[in-house]
């Protein structure tokens, strides 16, 4: 008879589940595209010409150093996660990936993506591009997210970065224009997140995680939304008069923001029942419309700028 050394069987490396699903689902792929986007529009309203190329390695570079941030928030959140509903179908909750292979994917990810940048593109960005990483990773994750109510204004910061990182890519310096696009973005976060937060601040509390319908209760996230909402709008009409940005930006950004104003206010009034959870549902909703839509006009005047000689 067979003894069986459990021991030993213990001690056996676990062979891993994991399938390219799985690894892909780590980088987080719709903040991604959220980050793609907004340094795509950071990249090309930059002044001067970018080799393709190059373009091409700035945008993949700073999308891969997104995806490493979301591998290695996820291997430091997989406790959290796996208390949230909208979370625990990630793969390490299900069991599919160990936070240790999450943070390795990460780590290998950001390095190369950093290096790259840096030698390829120029040193600025790649500078740039591993504070975003560290902010998002070591501020926000391991630091803000757990121990105080700000987390999301302070860690929005992160976020907010990609465009600068794209400017300095094409350009090699910083100046106002992608400083004001940091802003609109920094600015947005708050009342996107905290729509978010209000009708899933069950998930929140159950996790333990200070956001601030749960620390300072509804009505006072929903005043939080209204006055971050009217800061928003003003920083991102602001360029079209500072001569920043064309007509075409100024105007979609007043009918925009009106829009953004008007949702917010619905969210602050209506505080019980399904009038409450509607409105904060169609806030969260037209937040990300919003930013698009506005990244979207700076692209469309880049459009009209480079066709009006051939057309006048």
């Amino acid at each position: 008879m067979s003894v069986v050394d459990h021991n030993a069987i213990d001690v056996l490396p676990r062979i891993s589940e994991a399938e390219v699903g799985d690894y892909l689902a780590l980088l987080k792929p719709r903040v991604m595209s959220l980050v793609i986007f907004t340094a795509l529009v950071g990249l090309v309203i930059a002044p001067g010409h970018v080799h393709p190329v190059l373009a091409f390695t700035a945008i993949l570079c700073i999308a891969v150093g997104a995806g490493a941030s979301g591998a290695m928030n996820m291997a430091y959140e997989g406790d959290i996660d796996a208390l949230m509903s909208r979370t625990a179908n990630r793969p390490i909750p299900r069991g599919r990936i160990t936070s240790g292979e999450a943070m390795a994917f990460g780590l290998i990810l950001s390095f190369f993506s950093v290096l790259t940048l840096g030698i390829l593109v120029n040193l600025l960005a790649g500078a740039l591009l591993a504070f975003t990483i560290f902010f998002y990773v070591v501020v926000y994750t391991m630091w803000l997210k757990r121990w105080t109510v700000q987390n999301i204004v302070i860690g929005g910061a992160a976020g907010a970065l990609p465009p600068v990182v794209a400017w300095a890519a094409a350009t090699g310096s910083l100046s106002m224009e992608p400083v004001l696009l940091f802003l609109i973005i920094f600015f947005w976060t708050p009342p996107h997140f905290w729509a978010l937060a209000l009708f899933r601040s069950d998930d929140y509390a159950r996790a333990g995680i200070p956001m601030l319908p749960v620390v300072a209760g509804p009505d006072a996230t929903r005043l939080q939304i209204l006055l971050y909402t009217i800061v928003l709008v003003a920083i991102a009409v602001a360029p079209w008069p500072l001569g920043y940005f064309d007509a075409i930006y100024g105007i979609t950004s007043l009918v925009l923001g009106a829009g953004m104003m008007w949702l917010a206010i619905e969210v602050y009034r209506h505080r019980e029942g399904k009038q409450a959870l509607r409105a904060t549902r169609r806030l969260f909703a037209f937040s990300i419309l919003y930013l698009f839509a506005l990244f979207a006009t700076l692209l469309l005047e880049v459009v009209v700028r480079a066709a009006a000689p051939l057309l006048g």
